[in-house]
């Protein structure tokens, strides 16, 4: 199984990206940057978190239009498996890859912490290995995790199955919508979400709640 991590300005959350697939998978991805018009023959690329190209203009806005990105919209629109986590799933949105929009936290202040969340659709390639509704723990740090969508927009993506996590037990840290901490697109192969799963994976972490969603994706793409 082979995995592509994107590398941006202003990301700080690669290495983990990086060293989170290393570890599930036993390959190291490799890694495309801003520039590159091509990604390699891969099975899952990763968006991760961080501050890219400062965060000007709108959180993901200047990162969407970079040329890596255009190659990351052909191939999931290949059918190849796309995560974006934190900032990542900022400029999936921005890029039209998902639905919806992510705003200023409604504290107005940067939060980090432990949230809880519900997997409220386990029937993706991301969530295959957790049981549906079941409650896991995963650390948020971010200042524009707001998600919305409009009303039609929203009850298209309730319906269809789309929203895959939800913040669970009263920890939504930011004023989402709905609760909604990740969702994916319309055909399954593209999943964005706040929270940071790469950083709960092994013990030296304090647990290993993320793990199985990267698992879960490597041994359906092996």
């Amino acid at each position: 199984m082979k995995s592509a991590v994107v590398l941006l300005p202003g990301l700080n959350r690669d290495r983990d990206m990086i060293a989170a697939l290393t570890k599930i998978s036993g390959h190291a991805p490799v890694t495309v940057w801003q520039t590159d018009t091509e990604i390699p023959d891969v099975d899952l690329i990763a968006i991760p978190g961080g501050f890219s190209f400062g965060d000007y203009l709108r959180c993901g806005a200047i990162a969407a239009r970079s040329p890596v990105m255009r190659a990351v919209a052909e191939k999931a629109a290949r059918g190849v498996m796309v995560v974006g986590v934190c900032n990542g799933f900022q400029i999936l949105v921005e890029a039209g890859l998902l639905p919806g929009a992510l705003m200023r936290n409604a504290s107005l202040k940067f939060v980090c912490r432990e949230v809880k969340l519900q997997v409220v659709n386990a029937n993706t390639a991301f969530t295959r290995g957790y049981r549906p509704n079941q409650v896991i723990r995963c650390p948020v740090a971010h200042h524009d995790g707001n998600y919305f969508a409009d009303a039609e927009t929203l009850a298209r993506i309730e319906g269809e199955g789309q929203v895959v996590f939800r913040y669970a037990e009263n920890t939504n840290p930011n004023g989402s919508i709905n609760d909604i901490a990740g969702i994916v697109s319309a055909g399954g192969n593209v999943l964005g979400l706040m929270p940071h799963p790469e950083n709960l994976i092994e013990a030296a972490h304090g647990g290993s709640d993320g793990r199985a969603l990267f698992e879960g994706a490597l041994e359906l793409a092996a």
